[in-house]
């Protein structure tokens, strides 16, 4: 049910205001790499020479030049781990136009989405933003001491961390806080293998720009095909 979910959002890519949010999504994602790639050279030409000699060699010059054309590769690989939260501050920014979409093209009976206030939506985002970083620093030295299994581990610590923060968001549009809260202890499972579906494809260089609109519809699909099961007693 999770990968209809998803094909469902895959199949909606081509619809105006999806393309609009992936243009813009994908101009400012663009903007972060570029700038994070500028402050990585900066920081080389600043730290290493133009040249330095060498022992029985010489002068060995190109060294900075070097180092910037390979930092090309690290960005590409720096950008598995910083489109954890860029997806998270995405999330805040374009939900409400993509689920909107989704809810238009495939829910048209449903009443409007609870309004959430620009403060409290902010609030979560930079909240969520920062549990994302913080997480996934303390899970880096995870990552390096288990090297042989850290995609394994980065699937599952972001799975946790995307599942919960998409969820939520989703379902505030159209729940308080409590009902929120009540979907998403009820449907952990899920929640939690949607987010790992997310988590994949952020590991993925370039197809990754495309989970944040992906990750977004696939949770508003989630979110009304699981609100219409009824809890279970006791």
């Amino acid at each position: 049910m999770i990968f209809k979910d998803f094909l469902k959002a895959l199949g909606q890519m081509t619809d105006p205001r999806f393309l609009r949010v992936l243009l813009l999504g994908l101009a400012l994602t663009i903007a972060l790499l570029v700038g994070a790639y500028w402050l990585f050279t900066l920081a080389i030409d600043w730290l290493v020479p133009d040249s330095f000699t060498l022992p029985w060699i010489g002068e060995v010059g190109g060294l900075d030049t070097a180092l910037s054309w390979a930092a090309v590769p690290v960005m590409l690989l720096a950008s598995v781990f910083l489109m954890v939260p860029v997806a998270t501050a995405f999330l805040g920014i374009f939900l409400e136009q993509i689920a909107a979409a989704v809810e238009d093209r495939h829910y048209p009976a449903l009443p409007p989405a609870r309004e959430v206030g620009i403060l409290e939506g902010l609030i979560d985002a930079l909240r969520m933003l920062a549990l994302v970083i913080a997480v996934n620093l303390v899970a880096l030295v995870a990552y390096l001491v288990f090297a042989p299994i850290a995609p394994l581990l980065f699937w599952g610590v972001n799975g946790v961390l995307l599942g919960r923060e998409y969820a939520q968001v989703v379902a505030l549009r159209r729940n308080d806080d409590a009902g929120a809260a009540r979907f998403r202890r009820r449907n952990r499972g899920q929640i939690f293998a949607a987010g790992v579906l997310m988590a994949v494809p952020l590991t993925i260089p370039v197809v990754n720009l495309l989970v944040p609109i992906l990750g977004a519809a696939t949770f508003t699909h989630l979110y009304h095909r699981l609100s219409t099961v009824p809890p279970r007693s006791g």
